[in-house]
C-alpha cells in the first residue's frame, strides 16, 4: 500500500505540474450558505469549484486564524491548492469562517471555535443534499491550524464526514511558538486594512509579522510577502482557546472514525521541538501522532518550511499527497 500511494502520489504531482486541461474546464461559484449558530442566523460565504467533467467527491477546505479562503486559492495562481483538487478531479468547498471574508460576522466574544463547528457541519449537510448546485456523496474535511482544530470538531461531534485532513496542527504544541505568535497580534479596528469601525475583538497580524509568524525560515519572496498582507483577515480569540482546549490538549481526535492525513512544515514553531512534535519526517510525525487516532492516519511532512505550507516552494508535492491520499483512502 504505501509503494501504491507514493507512485499515485508522484503522479499526480506530474499531473498538477503540467496544468492539465481538465483544470481549464473547472467552475467556480460564489456560495452564501444560510447557517444557524447559538440560535441567531448567520452566513458562510464560500467559492464552490468543480471540474468540468463532475466530482462525487468535494473538499471542504477551512482556513486559520488571521486567513480566510485566500489561502485556500492565492490570486498569484503559483499557489492554488484548491487548482490541484480540482485538477485531480475533485471539487472544493474553500469557506470563509464566520467573522471572515464574505461571511458574516458575529460578536467576536460568542464566536468559539465549537460554533464555527456547528456552522460548518451545516454547510457539509448542504453539500450532500445539492442545496448549493451537485450533490456529493462523500465529503472530506480539510483545515489549516485553527481551521483544522474546526475540522477535528466537525469529524468527531458530527460523524458527516468521509475523511479528514489535518494541516499545521499537532496534539503537543510548542508553547514557546504558539506565544511568539500571539505576540505579533493586534486589535483588527487598529489596523488600516480593516479600520476603526471594524467590530471589537477581532485580532489579526500587525504589519509585517506574517513572514516570521507563519513561513520563517522558509523562503518567502517579496511578491508573496505583499499578497500575505493584502489577503489577511482576522479571528476571535475565543476560537483559538476553545480549539486547543477541544482538540488539542484531550484526544479529542479518538473520535474521528474515518482516515487522516497529518501534513505539518519540519520547521513549524507552533507543533514542532525537541519538547513538542518531532516533525522531521513523515515517520516521525506519525509515530508522535499515531495515539492520538483510533481512525487510519497517514502523514507527511514538507520539508524545510513553517505553518503555513501553502505558500512553500514544493508546495505542488503537499497537494498531490492530498489528491492521492483522497483518491486510495476516501473513495475506494
Amino acid at each position: 500500500m504505501r509503494h501504491s500511494f507514493a507512485a499515485a502520489a508522484l503522479l499526480a504531482a506530474a499531473t498538477t505540474l503540467t496544468a492539465p486541461p481538465a483544470a481549464a474546464a473547472t467552475t467556480c461559484r460564489d456560495v452564501h450558505a444560510p447557517v444557524t449558530v447559538l440560535g441567531s442566523p448567520e452566513t458562510v460565504h464560500g467559492r464552490l469549484c468543480t471540474p468540468g467533467r463532475g466530482a462525487t467527491t468535494v473538499e471542504v477546505l477551512v482556513p486559520g486564524a488571521t486567513y480566510n479562503s485566500a489561502y485556500w486559492d492565492y490570486p498569484d495562481g503559483a499557489h492554488s491548492f484548491r487548482a490541484a483538487q480540482n485538477a485531480a478531479g475533485f471539487a472544493t468547498f474553500a469557506l470563509d469562517r464566520l467573522g471572515t471574508g464574505g461571511s458574516s460576522r458575529p460578536v467576536a466574544a460568542t464566536l468559539t471555535a465549537t460554533a464555527q463547528a456547528a456552522a460548518v457541519h451545516q454547510v457539509v449537510q448542504g453539500l450532500r443534499s445539492g442545496a448549493y448546485g451537485p450533490a456529493f456523496t462523500r465529503v472530506v474535511i480539510g483545515g489549516h491550524s485553527l481551521g483544522a482544530a474546526i475540522g477535528v470538531l466537525v469529524a468527531g461531534a458530527h460523524h458527516d464526514v468521509d475523511g479528514v485532513l489535518l494541516t499545521g496542527i499537532a496534539h503537543r504544541v510548542n508553547p514557546g511558538g504558539v506565544v511568539g505568535a500571539f505576540a505579533n497580534f493586534v486589535p483588527a479596528n487598529l489596523d488600516p486594512k480593516f479600520g476603526v469601525l471594524h467590530p471589537l475583538g477581532y485580532l489579526t497580524t500587525a504589519a509585517g509579522k506574517r513572514y516570521e509568524s507563519f513561513h520563517a525560515p522558509g523562503p518567502l519572496p517579496a511578491p508573496l510577502r505583499e499578497l500575505e498582507e493584502a489577503t489577511k483577515d482576522v479571528f476571535s480569540p475565543t476560537e483559538a482557546v476553545d480549539g486547543l482546549a477541544a482538540t488539542v490538549l484531550p484526544p479529542y481526535s479518538l473520535l474521528i472514525n474515518v482516515p487522516v492525513l497529518s501534513v505539518v512544515g519540519s520547521e513549524d514553531t507552533a507543533v514542532c521541538g525537541p519538547l513538542a512534535t518531532n516533525c522531521s519526517t513523515a515517520e516521525t510525525l506519525r509515530e508522535a501522532e499515531a495515539p492520538y487516532f483510533t481512525a487510519p492516519l497517514r502523514t507527511h511532512v514538507v520539508t524545510g518550511y513553517g505553518h503555513s505550507i501553502n505558500l512553500a516552494p514544493d508546495a505542488a508535492r503537499y497537494y498531490a499527497v492530498v489528491a492521492a491520499w483522497v483518491a486510495e483512502e476516501v473513495e475506494r
